[in-house]
C-alpha cells in the first residue's frame, strides 16, 4: 500500500463538522484505515499536509476561504503521492463540478452524505471504504496527471502497437464496434483514449462507465467537447450509428439488440451486476451476441471485476480484447481481472491503446 504503517491514512476536508464526523466514523470503524487529520476548508488542508503524512484525502467542493476546486491542484502539486476523492452531491451541478475536479486530477468521487442520512449511509460507507482501499493499494505510484488538450491536427494514427500476448492480429473479423468498460479513474482515461483516436475513425464506440444518473450526461458532454465527435447518453430504440460515441446512462444497463436486422440500443433497470448498474458485462454480452467476432472490447482502469465475464463471451465469439496495463491504471481491478483470466489479446499502457485500436480497425475506418 501507499502508507508506510499498517493503516491507510485519511484526511477529511469539509466545512461541516457533522459531515466530518460521519465520514470519520466510517473510516475509523475499519481496522486498516484511520483519520489522521481533518480540516474545514482547502487552505487549512494544504497547511496540514505540510506536516502530516496522508494517503487519501476526502475533499468537499463548497467551503469557505478556499473551495475544493481551488485547493485540489495545490494539494496534488505539493503531495504527488496523495490520492483525492471528491465528495459530490448527486445533482446536475454536482456532476459538472465533479467532472471539473476529475479533469484537474482527482482520482474519483463519492456521494456526499446528507446530515439527515437521506442518501443511505450504508451504501455510502461501502463505496467510500472500497474506494479508499483501492486507491491506497496502488503501490505508491504517483497519481496519473490529468489529460492535457490534444489539438485536432495532432490526432494522427500512430504506428501499430505491439501485442504483448501475441494473438490479437489473428483473432476475429474486422471490428465493427468498439466497446469500452471503465470505472475508477475512467473519465480521464476515456478522455485520453478517445482524444488519441483520429478524426476519421468511423466505428461506433459504446461505453459503460460506473457513474450515477446525473453524472453520465455530464461525462458525455465532456467527451463530446474534448473529442469534437458526437457523444451522448444512449437511448432505447435508437440505432447504433457509425462515428458516434454512446455512454450508458446512470442506473440503466445498456445493451444492443437488432430491429429489422439493424443494431439498436436497449436500456433496462434489471438487477445490478457486480454491484453496478450500469454494468459492463451485459453490454459486452449483448454486443457479442449481435456483432459476433466483430467486437473490439477495451477494459480500462476500475475497481472490481465488471467486464470480465462479458469479454469472455466476446472472446468466445472471436472478438478481440484489449486491457489497460497496471502501471497506467488508477486501479487495476477490472483490467487486471481480464488479464489474470487470460482473456486479453493485448495489455497496453493507456497512451498506446488508441493507436492499437486504429491499427486493428484500419480497414473499417
Amino acid at each position: 500500500m501507499i502508507m508506510t504503517g499498517s493503516q491507510i491514512r485519511v484526511m477529511i476536508v469539509d466545512d461541516s463538522t457533522v459531515i466530518r464526523g460521519m465520514l470519520g466514523r466510517i473510516i475509523d470503524a475499519e481496522s486498516d484505515m484511520r483519520v489522521v487529520a481533518s480540516a474545514p476548508n482547502g487552505r487549512s488542508a494544504i497547511d496540514l499536509l505540510r506536516h502530516r503524512e496522508v494517503d487519501v484525502v476526502l475533499l468537499d467542493v463548497e467551503m469557505p476561504e478556499m473551495d475544493g476546486l481551488t485547493a485540489l491542484p495545490q494539494i496534488l502539486a505539493g503531495n504527488p503521492q496523495v490520492r483525492v476523492l471528491m465528495a459530490s452531491s448527486l445533482t446536475q451541478k454536482g456532476a459538472q463540478v465533479t467532472m471539473s475536479a476529475l479533469a484537474l486530477g482527482a482520482a474519483d468521487f463519492i456521494p456526499k452524505p446528507s446530515a439527515r442520512g437521506a442518501l443511505g449511509i450504508d451504501a455510502i460507507s461501502r463505496e467510500l471504504v472500497g474506494k479508499v482501499r483501492a486507491l491506497a493499494r496502488r503501490g505508491g505510484k504517483s497519481p496519473l496527471p490529468a489529460p492535457s488538450p490534444v489539438p485536432a491536427q495532432e490526432r494522427r494514427s500512430a504506428p501499430a502497437a505491439a501485442l504483448p500476448l501475441g494473438v490479437g492480429d489473428h483473432r476475429g473479423d474486422t471490428p465493427r464496434v468498439v466497446a469500452i468498460a471503465s470505472s475508477t479513474g475512467g473519465p480521464n482515461a476515456l478522455s485520453t483514449l478517445l482524444r488519441g483516436i483520429s478524426a476519421g475513425f468511423s466505428l461506433p464506440i459504446v461505453i459503460t462507465q460506473h457513474m450515477p444518473a446525473s453524472f453520465t450526461a455530464a461525462l458525455a458532454e465532456r467527451l463530446q467537447r474534448e473529442t469534437g465527435r458526437p457523444c451522448r447518453e444512449a437511448a432505447s430504440g435508437e440505432p447504433v450509428l457509425p462515428g458516434h460515441i454512446y455512454v450508458a446512462p446512470g442506473d440503466f444497463h445498456l445493451t444492443v439488440m437488432t430491429r429489422e436486422r439493424e443494431p439498436i440500443f436497449r436500456l433496462d433497470q434489471g438487477p445490478p451486476e457486480n454491484h453496478c448498474r450500469p454494468a459492463a458485462d451485459p453490454m459486452m454480452r449483448s454486443l457479442a451476441s449481435v456483432y459476433g467476432g466483430s467486437v473490439l472490447a477495451v477494459v480500462l482502469t476500475g475497481m472490481g471485476e465488471d467486464g470480465c465475464r462479458g469479454v469472455r463471451e466476446v472472446r468466445a465469439r472471436g472478438g478481440r480484447v484489449v486491457a489497460q496495463d497496471e502501471a497506467s491504471s488508477v486501479v487495476w481491478g477490472m483490467p487486471g481481472a481480464v488479464v489474470h483470466a487470460g482473456l486479453a489479446d493485448a495489455v497496453l499502457p493507456l497512451d498506446r491503446i488508441a493507436a492499437h485500436i486504429e491499427a486493428l480497425c484500419r480497414t473499417s475506418s
